[in-house]
């Protein structure tokens, strides 16, 4: 598969060819079954914005649960001279001050693996070990409209999270006319442009698996439009539309995510930031060994030792130091000592 290709001639017949370079010839194999190393046969090349590298992608999941407002201390815990001591009544296990946050699911791919799949994997990782979250808060990777339905309805996960922002020409243009600027109504079946003019088809069909619904709108309407350059550069402008369920939950989620109440929610994510970075500090950037299934286990080690500390912690009545300081600011203890 590396170095041949299998092709079908006119009379049928199997023919195997050596790969050639591209444009010419087949050029190299896919991403993901290509071998990147002959170290390490699971290592692919990945990248994200302007970064590349060769090996796995490692995806974390934490618990975060908010503090209670009460000032209970945990049993055994002194209390100090002067100050009462305050109960829960009985119900100090339900106490989220009493639980610490643990991570509860590593999961680790090769480095072609997208983050949004493996959104539905996580969850069902989450739910054989009975720790599925009822709010799930990630990354915009992890998120789309099919994604947040198909949580809800298979787990009853709520998923949180700013969707991926539209990268067609025209959204990242910012003076076209992306698909959000159209006028959709799925009643009527009608999808009218910001000139006014009414599509003048619409085609329920199955676009990579999904179904999707393309709007077209005609040449006679397209071409002698004003701003026609705006809005496509071929003869008449096509959309491709999501079913109506998938719509409503994508304009219902960009609606959310400029509230006040929605980037308050969502401020409970910035704690897996901290505990990636507790990861990099102990060289997840860099993998131990050859082969996934080994890189896989390290990052199980990994985790379980992550918690230790945290554990410890919270058996011992330590309270976490949630802000974060430099260490320019805890050296002028010293330098005023």
């Amino acid at each position: 598969m590396h170095n041949y290709t299998r092709t079908l001639a006119s009379s049928a017949r199997e023919v195997i060819t050596r790969r050639e370079k591209a444009p010419q010839g087949d050029g190299l194999p896919p991403g993901h079954p290509r071998i990147a190393s002959p170290y390490d046969t699971d290592a692919r090349w990945g990248v994200k914005r302007d970064e590349f590298w060769l090996g796995y992608k490692l995806h974390v999941t934490e618990t975060c649960n908010d503090a209670s407002p009460c000032d209970c201390r945990r049993p055994g815990t002194p209390t100090p001279a002067g100050q009462p001591r305050r109960s829960h009544g009985g119900h100090e296990a339900n106490c989220p001050q009493l639980r610490p946050n643990l991570i509860t699911h590593v999961a680790t791919t090769d480095a072609t693996v997208t983050d949004n799949q493996m959104t539905e994997p996580i969850h069902d990782a989450l739910a054989s070990k009975r720790l599925t979250p009822a709010r799930h808060y990630t990354d915009s990777g992890y998120l789309s409209a099919a994604l947040v339905v198909a949580a809800l309805a298979r787990h009853g996960i709520a998923l949180v999270g700013p969707l991926l922002a539209d990268c067609s020409a025209q959204a990242r243009a910012g003076d076209g006319y992306a698909r959000a600027d159209f006028s959709i109504d799925y009643d009527t079946r009608t999808v009218t442009c910001p000139q006014g003019r009414q599509a003048t088809s619409w085609t329920p069909c199955t676009q990579y698996g999904k179904d999707a619904i393309v709007v077209t709108f005609a040449t006679n309407d397209c071409g002698p439009c004003p701003a026609r350059t705006l809005c496509t550069t071929g003869k008449r402008r096509q959309l491709s539309l999501p079913p109506r369920e998938l719509a409503q939950a994508h304009s219902a989620m960009r609606a959310a995510e400029h509230t006040i109440g929605f980037q308050a929610d969502y401020a409970r994510r910035a704690g897996v930031e901290g505990t990636i970075h507790q990861a990099v500090a102990h060289g997840a950037r860099r993998a131990r060994y050859r082969g996934l299934p080994k890189t896989r286990l390290d990052h199980v080690f990994m985790a379980c030792a992550l918690n230790l500390p945290r554990l410890e912690a919270f058996w011992n009545g330590t309270p976490l130091d949630r802000r974060r300081t430099s260490h320019l600011t805890r050296l002028e203890p010293d330098l005023a000592a």
